[in-house]
């Protein structure tokens, strides 16, 4: 039995990083509301605005171009919902603009927020995607029209770890005249991100996956692009986003992205090393397995496995009384028993999708949990596919 928890679906969520639980710790008094004028309320302030220095210097924008949020489900859908916005005030509003553009792969909050879109008229178009989760440019140059208001793109996927090309797509969607904005809340802190040089109008990004707390999330908005906030009724955010502000969250978030800054690029050489010794235990140890996603375009603590024969839910819960947590998919849609979209949408048949996990490992991670991991994952298969009659027959 494994001496401990080991934990390696920090795709999810990641666990709170030390420095950050400190800081959030040692500022739990700072109760002042941001927007008082009175010392406590100053101090707040402060607190606020040196986090948001933090974020920004992180992915190359400048502070006022931080607006904090509630999650990074929050923040993606401020960005869509300014579409339907029909006030001729409003920035947002374009005579004859009423389309948007996304991926079959995006996160749920994203889809389900167009499917809403749908639903008030606004029409949606999908780009598809390759073998390897990968959108195609020649597709989006195709659906690009006039009337296209809003192109939205996901850096990294959350399942399967593909990263796209960014910087391509929104250099053909800026020569088209429409609005680029990137979901990056799997890529923001596992891999390099500016801003500036991808040249994106909104990027999304969260404190969880990256060792802060739940709870608060910010969106990059560049400046003069069309914006329109989701929630009114506050001068806060400059405008952008009504409410008193996460004051404890916002601190988080500033300490684990000054954290990410000084770890992120030791922790990916750490991450690769694991994932390698990982897929090669896989592969050597485990017959009729399929990797999910980009060889190489990928983050790089994300494997996607697909094993023929083995549902899904039972590996996770096999593995969970071995003291390994991984996940199928995305969190997200842990309550849906459908086989997951992502996988689907890359062209594999419904059975890789519902035999899929996916194992996304954190800076915590060691070397001697990737070997008890290849120790016991023949185990759990073997044991599941003695079970399956169709594994047997397929065999025979």
């Amino acid at each position: 039995m494994s001496p401990k928890e080991i934990y390696m679906d920090n795709n999810a969520t990641t666990p709170i990083h030390p420095e950050v639980k400190k800081v959030m710790i040692e500022t739990m008094d700072v109760f002042g509301n941001p927007s008082s004028l009175h010392a406590s309320g100053r101090q707040a302030r402060q607190l606020v605005e040196e986090a948001r220095e933090e974020v920004a210097s992180f992915i190359g924008a400048s502070p006022e171009e931080i607006m904090f949020a509630g999650s990074g489900s929050e923040a993606n859908n401020t960005v869509l919902s300014a579409v339907t916005c029909q006030r001729k005030q409003c920035a947002y509003h374009q005579e004859g603009v009423n389309e948007i553009i996304t991926s079959t792969i995006e996160h749920p909050c994203v889809l389900e927020a167009s499917k809403c879109l749908q639903e008030r008229g606004v029409n949606v178009l999908y780009l598809g995607v390759d073998e390897y989760g990968k959108v195609s440019l020649e597709q989006l140059r195709d659906l690009l029209t006039e009337r296209t208001g809003l192109v939205s793109v996901m850096m990294a996927n959350n399942e399967i770890g593909t990263v796209q090309d960014i910087k391509g797509i929104a250099e053909i969607v800026h020569e088209r005249g429409a609005v680029f904005h990137t979901d990056a809340v799997q890529a923001v802190g596992k891999i390099p991100v500016n801003v500036r040089e991808l040249d994106v109008d909104f990027l999304t990004l969260s404190g969880h996956k990256m060792y802060g707390p739940k709870g608060i999330g910010a969106l990059y908005v560049k400046k003069d692009a069309p914006f329109c906030p989701l929630i009114r009724g506050g001068h806060q955010e400059r405008g952008r986003r009504a409410g008193t502000e996460n004051t404890l969250g916002i601190i988080g978030l500033g300490k684990a992205i000054e954290m990410r800054s000084q770890e992120m690029k030791s922790d990916e050489k750490h991450l690769l090393e694991l994932k390698a010794a990982l897929k090669k235990g896989i592969e050597e140890n485990i017959p009729d397995v399929l990797f999910v996603g980009h060889p190489t375009d990928c983050l790089p603590n994300t494997l996607n496995v697909s094993f023929e024969g083995a549902e899904g839910e039972a590996i996770i819960l096999y593995l969970d009384l071995e003291g390994i947590a991984v996940s199928t998919g995305s969190a997200c849609a842990s309550g849906s028993l459908d086989p997951s979209h992502v996988i689907l949408a890359i062209g594999l048949p419904a059975e890789c999708a519902h035999g899929s996990i996916r194992i996304s490992l954190g800076r915590e991670n060691t070397m001697e949990e990737i070997a008890y991991m290849i120790d016991v994952f023949p185990r759990v298969i073997g044991k599941i596919r003695d079970m399956s009659t169709v594994y047997k027959r397929r065999l025979q």
